[in-house]
C-alpha cells in the first residue's frame, strides 16, 4: 500500500500505513534514521517498529547501517533489551519491529522527576552494568549509550538503539541524522581513535548516564558538541552533586584510559557484592520494608574478602586521596623485573598473565572499599586478592587453560615515549619470532613469552612500509629491512641469537621477495624469478612471467604451489598464474572474468576469490570458485555488498570473509552471516571448528565456525600514550604447529598467548 502523505517537506512528512504485514497505529518517536510507531501482531502483541525516514532510504550508507543495528539488536535480543521480533533491512522502507516496552526513558524520568535517589542509581547501574555485560557477550559495542537509550521498564532498566557499528560512523558530523554517537556520553577514545573503539567505551559511557541519573546533568556539559568533545578528552569530570558513596564507582567507570575502567563484569560483581574475596565488616542493619523482609536498599552488602577484622572508628575512615594513594601503591609491580637481554638499549618485558593484575582490577577493589567506607563508616583490612592476582576473575580456570598458561610480552620499552607499533610474529621451532619498527627479530619461548635474545634496527621512516612477520625457511629466519632494500637471514636459534648468517640486495627486484617453501623467489619488474634456496642460498632457477609485471607469489598449505595473480592490463579480467617452486614450472595459467583477490585454496585444490564492484573497486560484491582440474568458475553474490577492506580465508569448502565494520560471513560448505561489531579486524585464522582474529583495540576473538557465534574475546590492550593513530594493517594471530597455544599482537607493542581451547575464559 502506498504511503499516506501529510503536509510538510521533512521526514515526517511520509507516514507510511504499514510495515510489512504490521499495521502502524500510533507514533511513539522519532530519532535521526526514523520514525517509531506502535503496532500489533496478528497475536494481539505491542510492537514497537522502526520505520527509516524515506530520504535516508535511498542512501546505501544509512541502509548499511539499518542492516548492521538489525543484525546487532538480533544478536544481543534478550531480559537487558527490546527483543527483534521481526525486520525487512531490504524493504523500500527499511523497517524493525521490537517488543513494546512500557516505560519512559531515563531521559524523560529525570526531566519529568528529577534525579534518582542514590539507590534507585545503584540500582541502575547494577542493571544496566548486567545488559551491557550480554551485549559484550554477543560481541556487540553499542557506543551510544546515552540517557535516551535506556527504558525504565518495571522488570529493570533496557538498552535500546544499536544503530552505530560501522567504521564510516567514526568521525563527528553534524547534519541530522548522521552525529555519530552523542558526545556528552562518548568516550575519549570515540574523538580520538573511532576505529579502535571497544567496550570499554560503554562503560565511560556507564558513568556518564549514572552522573546524569544522579545530579540532572552530564558529567561533561557545553552547548558546542566540540567543546564537549574536548572537556571528555583532556578534563575531570564534573561530579558536583552526585552522592558521596558513588563518586568512586563512576570514577572507576570515567577513566581516560580504557584499561583503567572496570568491565561490566566487574561492576556487577561489585553492585551485587558477591566477589570471591571477602572483607569482614560492621555494618548497620539493613532496612526493612513493610514486609518485614530486609532490604538492601540504603546499605551495601558486606564484599567478601577473607581477612582479620581490624575495626576503624568512623572518623578513622581513609578519606578520597588516601584511597587513591593506596591504589597507587597496590599498582606498583611486584617483585623484581625479568633479567635483561642482550642489546640492552631496548628490553623484552615479560609478564605472565596469573602474575600480573590489571590497573583496572586494582581499582575496582579500592573503589568498592571506598563504597564501603563511606556506606558504613569502618574499613577493615584487605588480606590479598585471590591466588591468581585478578581478585575478580568469577570462572575457575578451565583444565585446559591450566596446561596453557597465558603471557604477555613488551618487546621494546622505549623512554622516549615513542609510539610502539604492532609487533607481527611466526611461530615455529618451539618459539614464536617476531618483527617491529625499531625491532629487527626477537625469540620468545613459546611456552613462558621470555625473550631470548633480540636484534634491534633502525626505526622505520614514514615512508617506509610497515613490517611483515618473519618467516622460518631452511633453517634461518628471514627478515626485511623497513625500506624494502634488503633481505637478511637471521640464526634462529637460542645460542645463535640472531646473527646475521646472510643478506641480499632487492634493489634490482621490483617484485620483492618471496620465502615459500624451501625456496626464495627473487622478482624483478620484467616478470623474471630468480629462485635460491633457502638454506644454502645456491641459485635453483631462472625463469620470465611476462603476464605478470612484476609477479607477486602467494602459498597456500604445503607450499608446493605459488601463485601470482594481477588484474589484466584493461582492469576487465585477472591473470592467475600456479607455478611450482621447486624448479619454476608452470602448473596452469588462466584469465577469470573480473576484479578478483585470492583468498585461498580449499581442501579439494579449487581456488577462491573475493570479487569487487569495477565501479568501486573497495565494494566486495561475490565470493568466486574456481577449479583448475575441471576449469568451471562458480559465482556466489553476498547477501548484501561489503564496503571497505575485506579479509578472507579458505577452510575445506567454506570461505570467511571479515569487512570492515565487522561483518563476518560464512559461504560454501556452512553459510552464515554474524556481526562481530570489531570496527576493522586483522585476516582471519581457521582451526578447527574455531576462527580467530584481532581487533585494531588489541582484542583477539574467537568465533564457532559452525554457527558465526562468538565464543571468546580478550580484553583491549590500546597503547598508553594514545598516539597510535590509524594502523596500516593489523597482524594475524599466529597459531603453533599443534594446535595449542595462539599468539597475537596489540597496538600496546605487547605479544601475548592464549589457550586457543579455551576462548570462553581469556
Amino acid at each position: 500500500m502506498p504511503p499516506l502523505r501529510d503536509s510538510g517537506v521533512g521526514p515526517e512528512a511520509e507516514r507510511p500505513e504499514y510495515a510489512g504485514q504490521y499495521r502502524l497505529e500510533a507514533r511513539l518517536g522519532a530519532g535521526g534514521m526514523g520514525v517509531v510507531h506502535l503496532a500489533r501482531s496478528s497475536s494481539g502483541l505491542l510492537l514497537a517498529v522502526k520505520v527509516i525516514h524515506a530520504e535516508f532510504a535511498q542512501d546505501p550508507e544509512f541502509r548499511g547501517r539499518f542492516r548492521q543495528e538489525v543484525a546487532a539488536a538480533r544478536r544481543v535480543s534478550g531480559a537487558f533489551t527490546a527483543p527483534v521480533v521481526d525486520a525487512d533491512p531490504d524493504a523500500e522502507r527499511p523497517w524493525m519491529a521490537t517488543l513494546h516496552i512500557p516505560g519512559p526513558t531515563l531521559s524523560e524520568h529525570v526531566k519529568r522527576n528529577g534525579p534518582l535517589p542514590p539507590a534507585e542509581v545503584r540500582r541502575l547501574a547494577s542493571g544496566l552494568a548486567e545488559a551491557l555485560r550480554d551485549i559484550h557477550r554477543a560481541g556487540v559495542v553499542h557506543r551510544d549509550l546515552k540517557p535516551g537509550n535506556v527504558l525504565l521498564a518495571a522488570d529493570g532498566p533496557k538498552v535500546i538503539d544499536f544503530g552505530i557499528s560501522r567504521p564510516s560512523d567514526s568521525e563527528m558530523r553534524t547534519e541530522t541524522g548522521k552525529l555519530i554517537g552523542t558526545p556528552p556520553f562518548m568516550a575519549p577514545e570515540q574523538f580520538q581513535r573511532p576505529r579502535e573503539v571497544g567496550p570499554a567505551a560503554d562503560v565511560f559511557a556507564l558513568g556518564s548516564v549514572l552522573v546524569h541519573a544522579a545530579t540532572g546533568s552530564g558529567p561533561f556539559d557545553s552547548e558546542s558538541p566540540y567543546l564537549v568533545a574536548y572537556q571528555v578528552v583532556h578534563d575531570e569530570a564534573d561530579l558536583a552533586g552526585v552522592p558521596e558513596e558513588l563518586v568512586p564507582l563512576i570514577e572507576s567507570c570515567l577513566a581516560k584510559d580504557p584499561a583503567d575502567r572496570p568491565t561490566p563484569g566487574e561492576l556487577m560483581e561489585l553492585l551485587h557484592t558477591e566477589l570471591h574475596t571477602e572483607i569482614d565488616l560492621d555494618l548497620p542493619a539493613l532496612p526493612t520494608d513493610p514486609h518485614g523482609r530486609k532490604s538492601p536498599a540504603g546499605a551495601l552488602t558486606a564484599a567478601r574478602i577473607p581477612a582479620q577484622r581490624q575495626p576503624v572508628p568512623p572518623d578513622s575512615a581513609p578519606s578520597r586521596a588516601e584511597v587513591t594513594h593506596v591504589r597507587a601503591a597496590v599498582s606498583a609491580p611486584a617483585g623484581p623485573p625479568p633479567p635483561d637481554v642482550d642489546d640492552a638499549e631496548t628490553r623484552p618485558k615479560t609478564r605472565p598473565e596469573e602474575d600480573t593484575a590489571p590497573k583496572a582490577r586494582r581499582r575496582l577493589v579500592w573503589a568498592a572499599v571506598a563504597l564501603l567506607v563511606a556506606g558504613a563508616g569502618t574499613f577493615a583490612g584487605v588480606r590479598a586478592l585471590s591466588s591468581d592476582g585478578q581478585g575478580l576473575q568469577t570462572r575457575p580456570p578451565s583444565a585446559a587453560s591450566t596446561e596453557v598458561r597465558p603471557w604477555h610480552t613488551t618487546l621494546l620499552e622505549r623512554p622516549d615515549g615513542h609510539k610502539s607499533e604492532m609487533p607481527f610474529c611466526t611461530a615455529g621451532s618451539g618459539a614464536v619470532f617476531c618483527s617491529q619498527s625499531g625491532l629487527r627479530a626477537a625469540r620468545l619461548d613459546a611456552g613462558t613469552g621470555r625473550a631470548a635474545w633480540h636484534r634491534t634496527g633502525r626505526t622505520a621512516a614514514v615512508t617506509d612500509a610497515p613490517p611483515t612477520a618473519p618467516v622460518l625457511s631452511g633453517g634461518l629466519l628471514y627478515v626485511r629491512t623497513p625500506d624494502l632494500r634488503r633481505l637478511e637471514a637471521l640464526d634462529p636459534s637460542a645460542k645463535g641469537r640472531g646473527a646475521t648468517r646472510w643478506s641480499q640486495d632487492l634493489t634490482a627486484y621490483e617484485g620483492g621477495a618471496a620465502v615459500i617453501g624451501d625456496r626464495i623467489l627473487l622478482c624483478a619488474g620484467d616478470g623474471t624469478v630468480t629462485a635460491l634456496d633457502s638454506a644454502t642460498h645456491e641459485r635453483r632457477w631462472h625463469k620470465r612471467f611476462p603476464k605478470h609485471t612484476p609477479p607477486r607469489f602467494f602459498s597456500y598449505g604445503d607450499a608446493r604451489t605459488a601463485y601470482a595473480v594481477d588484474l589484466t592490463p584493461d582492469s576487465t579480467g585477472t591473470q592467475v598464474t600456479a607455478i611450482a617452486p621447486a624448479d619454476g614450472s608452470v602448473r596452469w595459467s588462466r584469465r577469470l572474468p573480473g576484479m578478483l583477490n585470492l583468498a585461498g585454496v580449499g581442501g579439494s585444490g579449487a581456488l577462491y576469490f573475493t570479487a569487487v564492484d569495477p565501479m568501486h573497486p573497495y565494494t566486495t560484491t561475490a565470493v568466486v570458485r574456481y577449479d583448475p582440474e575441471t576449469r568451471q568458475t562458480h559465482r556466489t553474490r553476498l547477501a548484501a555488498p561489503l564496503d571497505g577492506t575485506v579479509r578472507a580465508v579458505v577452510q575445506g569448502e567454506t570461505v570467511y570473509v571479515l569487512a570492515e565494520g565487522g561483518q563476518l560471513q560464512a559461504l560454501g560448505k556452512r553459510k552464515w552471516s554474524t556481526e562481530t561489531s570489531v570496527s576493522r579486524g586483522s585476516a582471519p585464522v581457521v582451526n578447527g571448528d574455531r576462527l580467530y582474529f584481532t581487533a585494531a583495540d588489541g582484542r583477539l576473538l574467537a568465533v564457532d565456525t559452525r554457527s558465526g557465534s562468538l565464543v571468546g574475546q580478550t580484553p583491549p590492550r590500546l597503547a598508553a600514550d594514545r598516539r597510535n593513530g590509524f594502523l596500516d594493517s593489523l597482524p594475524a594471530p599466529v597459531m603453533d604447529a599443534r594446535g595449542r597455544r595462539i599468539y597475537a599482537a596489540a597496538p600496546d607493542g605487547t605479544v601475548f598467548a592464549a589457550d586457543p581451547k579455551d576462548p570462553g575464559n581469556w
